[in-house]
Order: structure tokens, then C-alpha cells, then sequence
């Protein structure tokens, strides 16, 4: 493929659900991983998605979604947290490459959502600053699924973390479209489609939660 795809959103989203599904039968095609492919992709590149995910080593997002060299734009950190590089790189994928749709993936038992949720408890102990950097995004996510405000004082242990793992995941899709105006720009052009989707470890499904852009 030496041009940008021709998939609409909803078509590159079709294609990713086609392949998830037979990554979960366990008959995956293995597509695009030969000498040819490598060869055809050596000095350009055009995926159809862009996917940002969490850096789990259990999200493997080649493998969850059955795709090969040059399938799929990845960007990945610990609890798909939005930061400069994250959306330097989405943008990228967007603008130069044409993705036409953004996958944001999170998973159940996320350990930075863990991490987010444990920090809140009145006898936490300090992380070091990178990581409560990283995960400090999440904890909005945390509070109002507590129901509590910023000042008060919570039950980490009450706190159900598939429930903040959704919120951050809506807080995530949400800050992409606000934060960049090239990205709310394609979504509202119709030539990007922004999907979050939860990975179900022990089945390996992907399952979309919130949508942007898909007609």
C-alpha cells in the first residue's frame, strides 16, 4: 500500500473487530508479517488505525487484533494517559499518516488505575514522582467514582476499579478531542472516528464504550 488508506472510520473499525474475533476463536491469519510486506513498507507507511493503549505487556494490540507490519500506529504508556508525547504521536499518526480512526484501549486490572485508586487512601504511601506524575490523570477518575471531592478523605479498598477504568477511559477520548484541534478537527470533518474500548483479559475481547465520530 503506497498511499494513505482508502477505509473510512467505520470500515478500519470494522476491520480491527474482524480480527479481534479471530484472535478469541484462537485463528488468527497472521496477515502482513512476510519478507514482501517488509519490503513493500521500507520507506513509507500508511496504517489504518492509530492505537493507544496501555503499556500492559498483556496488550499486545498486533496480536490482540490480528494485524501486521504497518497495520496499525501504536503509542502506548502506563494507563493510556494523555501526555505531550502521546498526542504529539496521535497527531502524527492523524495528520501525516491519515489514520482514519483512533482506538484508545484500556483493560481490566490495570495496575496504574490500581495505582491511582491506592494513592488516595488517607495512609498511602508517597510514590516515587514519575509515577505519580503518570497516574495523577487518573485520579479525577477515582474521585468521582467515590464521590468525593478533591479535599476529602476516601476508601481506597471501596473504590471499584472496572468503574474507574471507564471514567478514565471516557476522560481519556474526551481530552483527545479537547486538547488537540487537529484531532477534533478530523472528527468533525468526518475522516477520523475516535473509539475507547475495554480489553477483557480472560476472554480477549475488545469492547467499545464511547464513540466519536462514526456516521
Amino acid at each position: 500500500m503506497s498511499t494513505p488508506t482508502s477505509l473510512t472510520p467505520r470500515e478500519a473499525w470494522a476491520e480491527l473487530q474482524l480480527g479481534n474475533e479471530r484472535f478469541i476463536a484462537g485463528s488468527p491469519r497472521h496477515p502482513h508479517q512476510d519478507a514482501g510486506r517488509r519490503e513493500e513498507l521500507a520507506s513509507r507507511q500508511y496504517p489504518v488505525a492509530a492505537i493507544f493503549g496501555c503499556s500492559d505487556s498483556r496488550l499486545a494490540a498486533e496480536i490482540i487484533f490480528d494485524l501486521g507490519i504497518g497495520d496499525a500506529f501504536v503509542i502506548r504508556n502506563a494507563g493510556q494517559v494523555i501526555s505531550d508525547s502521546a498526542l504529539g504521536s496521535i497527531e502524527y499518526a492523524v495528520g501525516i499518516l491519515q489514520v482514519p480512526l483512533v482506538l484508545v484501549l484500556g483493560h481490566d486490572s490495570c495496575g496504574a488505575v490500581r495505582a491511582a485508586i491506592d494513592s488516595q487512601a488517607p495512609d498511602a504511601t508517597p510514590l516515587p514522582p514519575h509515577i505519580a506524575g503518570l497516574i495523577a490523570p487518573i485520579v479525577p477518575a477515582v474521585r468521582r467514582v467515590a464521590g468525593a471531592s478533591a479535599s476529602e478523605e476516601i476508601d481506597a479498598a471501596s473504590v471499584n476499579a472496572a468503574d474507574v477504568g471507564r471514567e478514565h477511559l471516557r476522560d481519556t477520548v474526551a481530552g483527545l478531542v479537547s486538547e488537540s484541534e487537529m484531532i477534533s478537527d478530523a472528527v468533525a470533518s468526518g475522516k477520523l472516528a475516535i473509539v475507547g474500548a475495554n480489553y477483557r483479559l480472560v476472554e480477549g475481547r475488545v469492547v467499545p464504550d464511547v464513540v466519536v465520530g462514526l456516521t
